[in-house]
């Protein structure tokens, strides 16, 4: 299984060793391509609207494709990101908002609607849900089918600072985690994302687009009539 990891911290941290337990238990270390954020691209947004018309008018285009082509190639993206304030850490939101376009509102990729992804998240209290919200929400609308989560209070700043008894807890939880992600071979996609994904059809359909190139991306693909992402 190949597998693409984004970190949203560029230390090796509690959130990242979890992530990496999980990765090792489905994957060989060649399997397993890492981006580190903000290190591997350390930029935000403009809102100049550039990719909308053409994916490689974006100023960051060379630092993100890196990323987007190890994506496209894996069977399964891990997004790591520790609590930051209740929600996920600022280099892993930039990161989700360069990547809007990839929204069913906009143009989605075909091959988004075959991946499976899981988000894992820490935090020395509370706070693990809003961080993974915050990443969900965008795998969701990406149109990737099969989204896993994981959270837990690590009360600690640091791996080497998480109890020994917390440790083995969370080698359980992975071991459970990646028989569940493993016994999936071919995630489906479920009705919500269907119902949305026809609610953005008809959207485009009355020409309610960000820009022309967005209706015209989904006619190329029949999307506008039968043909659906998920049945190629």
């Amino acid at each position: 299984m190949k597998i693409t990891m984004i970190h949203g911290q560029n230390h090796m941290g509690s959130t990242y060793h979890i992530g990496k337990l999980l990765a090792d238990k489905l994957a060989t270390e060649d399997e397993i391509t890492e981006f580190f954020l903000p290190r591997d691209l350390n930029h935000f947004c403009k809102g100049c609207y550039q990719c909308i018309d053409d994916d490689t008018k974006c100023p960051y285009y060379k630092e993100k494709r890196s990323i987007i082509d190890a994506m496209e190639k894996a069977d399964m993206f891990i997004f790591t990101t520790p609590n930051y304030c209740m929600g996920p850490s600022a280099s892993m939101k930039a990161f989700l908002d360069m990547m809007f376009t990839y929204w069913m509102a906009h143009c989605p990729r075909e091959w988004m609607f075959r991946k499976k992804a899981v988000v894992i998240s820490t935090a020395a209290g509370a706070g693990t849900k809003q961080a993974i919200k915050g990443v969900t929400r965008s795998l969701f609308y990406w149109g990737v089918p099969f989204i896993k989560s994981y959270g837990i209070n690590v009360q600690a700043m640091n791996w080497a600072g998480v109890k020994a008894d917390k440790k083995i807890k969370i080698e359980k939880d992975m071991n459970k985690f990646a028989q569940k992600v493993a016994r999936v071979k071919r995630p489906r996609a479920s009705i919500k994302t269907k119902f949305i994904f026809f609610i953005m059809a008809n959207i485009h359909k009355a020409g309610w687009d960000s820009s022309p190139v967005e209706r015209k991306y989904w006619e190329e693909r029949g999307w506008l009539n039968k043909e659906r992402p998920w049945k190629k």
